[in-house]
């Protein structure tokens, strides 16, 4: 029994080491897969700005009570938007849209291009067509509008001369009364013609009477 625990005694230490060194050797696969995440994570902070400072200051990009009181540059994002719609307003601005839009041009068919000469060509001559008849309707209505005048003019002249000449008549008549010629003078004042009348009343009897007296005066 004393050889046994003699010997149970000498094997105990050396098991003591050998377990000392297994744990020194051995490494926890946990321990060191999160440290090397803490390790990655710390070195996507450091190049993307984002991390804080030693001194507990926050970076200029990070600070939100400036963010937005500065005047910064416009984001692309934006810019590109705002030149989009000016080339959908204006049309291209740049050389590059120009010179698309030339080769678009010179890729249409050949009927489109001939129809689009014909159609031109057509435009041209129905303009010069109408400022021709245009000047000929404004000739035409000088003239119509001269020869309006021109009668206008004849007939008062016209007018003019045969008052001028019954004014004269009538003179003569009143300073020439002769006895007996009172009721030729009345009937000359009269107008007989039953056309021109415009009366409604019948007036037949009266132009009948003065007419008879104009014939056979009343002899006293």
């Amino acid at each position: 029994m004393a050889d046994l625990e003699l010997f149970s005694s000498q094997q105990q230490p050396a098991a003591t080491v050998d377990n000392g060194a297994l744990d020194d050797t051995d490494e926890d696969p946990a321990a060191a897969f999160l440290a090397q995440q803490e390790n990655e994570i710390a070195g996507i902070e450091n190049d993307e700005g984002y991390g804080i400072l030693e001194g507990g200051e926050v970076p200029k990009d990070l600070d939100l009570g400036t963010r937005g009181r500065t005047a910064g540059p416009t984001p692309p994002t934006l810019t590109l938007r705002g030149a989009q719609r000016r080339e959908a307003l204006n049309g291209p601005t740049n050389s590059c849209a120009a010179i698309s839009q030339v080769d678009r041009l010179q890729s249409e068919p050949e009927s489109i291009r001939k129809w689009r000469e014909e159609q031109k060509e057509r435009l041209e001559q129905l303009d010069a067509n109408s400022q021709k008849q245009e000047a000929e309707w404004k000739e035409k209505a000088i003239k119509e509008l001269e020869e309006w005048y021109a009668r206008q003019d004849e007939k008062l002249q016209k007018t003019k001369a045969s008052n001028r000449a019954a004014e004269e008549a009538f003179v003569n008549d009143a300073e020439d009364v002769f006895p007996g010629t009172e009721w030729e003078r009345v009937a000359q004042l009269c107008d007989f013609n039953p056309k021109s009348s415009k009366q409604a009343k019948d007036v037949s009897r009266m132009r009948s009477v003065l007419i008879s007296l104009k014939q056979a005066p009343l002899v006293r």
